[in-house]
């Protein structure tokens, strides 16, 4: 018994121990992490999953949502059958639907005690069966007058409004907000009367606003933001007006007030808040700079400056308070990509490739100051793919374009906003990965591969353009020789664009295979228009440029890099060293000896039947002694497999075209070398042999002694 009191003695005492070591750093844990979100307005867990309660919703409301669009389809079925019959008149049958949905309503208003969800999809179901009615009762029957219809509509969205806040119940006011953004569509007689309409809808916008600022609910801005934002697009496609500037505007403040609802009683911006920002910036600069350059207005940049003077005001707000958190870091993205806007337009660069690729970078920089929240992070990747569209419809330009001066003309400078932000992407998302210590995802694969795909063709095309009169062999050099240099650009700051192994290495077998490509074509092809008085001499010395990142390749390189751990590597630099080696000595031979096209032909068959077997056996004596020197046997099976070719070459072919004194120089001369090389090898090979027994045996002196 004394033992088990002790024991259990000491049992407490540990626990005690364990309480008081355990709690205070727990709870300084707590605070830090409050300090933390209180500092930098980070916005709480809860906004990531913000799917989940409508998932929820849905799961255990699916059948009363079900439900009340069968019964509303079956009272729709049942009208139709009596109209068929001629049961009733056309004024009974709209009384009838008036009937419906009051009792509807009713229903849903006894039940709304007990069952509040319910009660409130069943209002809803009834609201949505008096819109129906009226919208029947005037286009198809005629009862009601546009304005008599019109009157109706809204005070049915009012009912609906008042009843959802004397219910408070959110759900009933997205029902009305559906029907009050409809009613206009459901009363158009195809006459466009957008002052009216747009006043209508600011009326209902400023409504919404009271709504979110006394019920707090975020969803019903959203519908009003969407419905509005469809609504002023459409007027300003169909008819662009100086009148619809005014409701941008309105529009502005109103969406601009309600995402910073939060922001002015709590300071804190949620990651909706900030999206609502983002949107209602570049939506508004979309419209209006598309009005003022339809109507050939200036100046256009009066907009994305004027907007970003506001964030600017809201900036120096925070930056006034010594407050760096997240509000300071959006306003200031905000306001840096409204400014980088004005500069585009004022360069008369193209409107929605421009907007979107500078909001793609700021969708990505807000992303990684809100903690990495996914909401960012999603809009981004919708929102790229759409970058990618506009700017190939912006390079489709070049087609149709005639005299554009050098870099300074409208394509080019959108694609430069396009190369500028996609780069910034590129490194905010390198930034993202590191501080996540996270392994690069396939999207992020995907966009890295794109995102310098872009760069390679805005300043190609560019390039092309301005050379386009030019003959195709000149364009396809310039064009094979810029890739060269701009994948040996991107080889040569692999390490700080932190290029991962596998496109390094894929970066390494395109630049060969393009070496491989280039060699073939265009040096003949240059050789035969420079003898047809097409391009000068001196383009054949810019083409040979390629030679210059074709050596720095391969002696800095890939010595340094995972390319040689595929054997087909150490075949496919053969090949093109071979290449390139065999054509530019053929091209020397044609340039020497050729004074006019017609003797290209002779010239080139003479070559290869007395020149290239030699050339041939020299370089396979190269690869062989590389690697008995090295100790990698696939450089002996390259020279081998090139002297084998060689040979066949030799007897199947050449000997049959050749005449009696160049067969004897050719067998003497490789006779020579093949003999020379194969006594060479000897040599070297018992050197070898020597020196790696002389090694082992100092290796086993050493040994004994030790």
């Amino acid at each position: 018994m004394a033992n088990q009191e002790k024991i259990s003695e000491i049992k407490e005492e540990q626990t005690i121990q364990t309480s008081t070591s355990i709690s205070p750093i727990h709870q300084h844990e707590q605070v830090d992490i409050t300090d933390l979100q209180a500092d930098n307005d980070i916005p709480s867990k809860e906004e990531k999953d913000w799917l989940i309660p409508v998932f929820d919703f849905f799961k255990q409301n699916a059948l009363t949502i079900i439900g009340i669009f069968t019964l509303v389809l079956g009272i729709g079925y049942f009208v139709k059958y009596a109209l068929d019959k001629n049961w009733i008149g056309e004024t009974s049958r709209v009384g009838i639907g008036f009937l419906v949905g009051a009792g509807i309503i009713l229903t849903g208003h006894f039940l709304r005690k007990n069952y509040s969800v319910f009660a409130s999809i069943i209002t809803g179901g009834g609201i949505a069966v008096l819109y129906f009615t009226i919208t029947i009762a005037f286009r198809e029957y005629h009862l009601f007058s546009q304005n008599t219809a019109f009157s109706i509509t809204c005070l049915v969205t009012l009912i609906s409004i008042a009843l959802s806040y004397h219910y408070k119940s959110e759900i009933l006011i997205i029902f009305s907000l559906f029907g009050g953004f409809s009613a206009p569509l459901m009363i158009s007689t195809g006459q466009s009367n957008y002052p009216f309409l747009f006043t209508y809808l600011t009326v209902l916008n400023i409504g919404m606003l009271a709504i979110v600022f006394l019920k707090k609910w975020k969803s019903v801005g959203w519908v009003s933001f969407v419905f509005t934002a469809i609504y002023l697009f459409y007027w300003t496609a169909e008819k662009p007006e100086i009148l619809s500037v005014y409701f941008y505007i309105v529009s502005y403040i109103v969406f601009y007030s309600f995402a910073l609802h939060n922001y002015l009683k709590k300071g804190i911006l949620s990651s909706f808040d900030i999206l609502m920002l983002v949107l209602i910036n570049f939506t508004s600069i979309i419209g209006l700079v598309y009005i003022f350059n339809t109507l050939q207005h200036e100046p256009v940049i009066m907009f994305p400056i004027g907007f970003a003077l506001v964030n600017l005001g809201l900036f120096y707000r925070e930056y006034s308070k010594k407050s760096f958190g997240v509000n300071y870091s959006v306003f200031t993205g905000i306001t840096i990509s409204l400014i980088t806007i004005a500069v585009a337009l004022q360069f008369k660069t193209h409107l929605i490739t421009s907007v979107w690729a500078i909001e793609t970078t700021l969708l990505l920089f807000i992303w990684k100051k809100t903690n990495n929240l996914n909401i960012f992070k999603i809009s981004f990747y919708i929102l790229f793919p759409l970058v990618i569209l506009a700017q190939i419809m912006t390079w489709t330009e070049y087609i149709d374009s005639n005299n554009l001066i050098i870099i300074f003309n409208p394509i080019f400078l959108t694609s430069l906003v396009t190369v500028i932000t996609t780069f910034a992407n590129l490194i905010l998302l390198r930034k993202l990965s590191d501080a996540n210590n996270e392994n690069t995802d396939f999207f992020e694969n995907i966009f890295t591969i794109i995102s310098y795909a872009v760069i390679y063709i805005a300043l190609l095309l560019e390039i092309l353009y301005h050379i386009s009169e030019k003959p195709w062999i000149v364009i396809f050099s310039v064009a094979m020789l810029f890739s060269l240099y701009y994948i040996l650009i991107l080889l040569l700051f692999r390490r700080k664009l932190e290029i991962n192994k596998i496109l390094e290495t894929a970066l390494l077998y395109l630049f060969l295979s393009l070496i491989i490509i280039d060699t073939l074509f265009s040096g003949s092809e240059i050789i035969s228009n420079f003898l047809l008085k097409k391009v000068q001499l001196s383009f054949y010395g810019l083409y040979l440029l390629y030679w210059i990142p074709f050596m720095y390749i391969m002696l800095n390189i890939l010595i340094k890099s995972d390319f040689f751990k595929i054997r087909f590597s150490y075949w496919l630099i053969a090949v093109a060293f071979i290449t390139a080696v065999s054509s530019e000595l053929y091209h020397f031979y044609i340039l020497i000896n050729a004074s006019q096209i017609s003797e290209i032909g002779k010239l080139g068959q003479h070559f290869n039947l007395l020149y290239l077997p030699i050339i041939w056996a020299i370089l396979a004596s190269i690869f062989i002694y590389k690697g008995l020197k090295s100790d990698i046997s696939e450089y002996n099976k390259i020279g081998f497999a090139l002297i084998s070719v060689m040979i066949l070459k030799l007897y199947l072919y050449d000997v049959w075209k050749m005449d009696n004194v160049s067969r004897i120089i050719a067998f003497i001369i490789l006779g020579i070398i093949l003999l020379v090389s194969s006594f060479l090898f000897q040599r070297l090979k018992k050197i070898i042999k020597n020196l790696v027994e002389n090694k082992d045996e100092n290796q086993k002196i050493q040994n004994s002694e030790s």
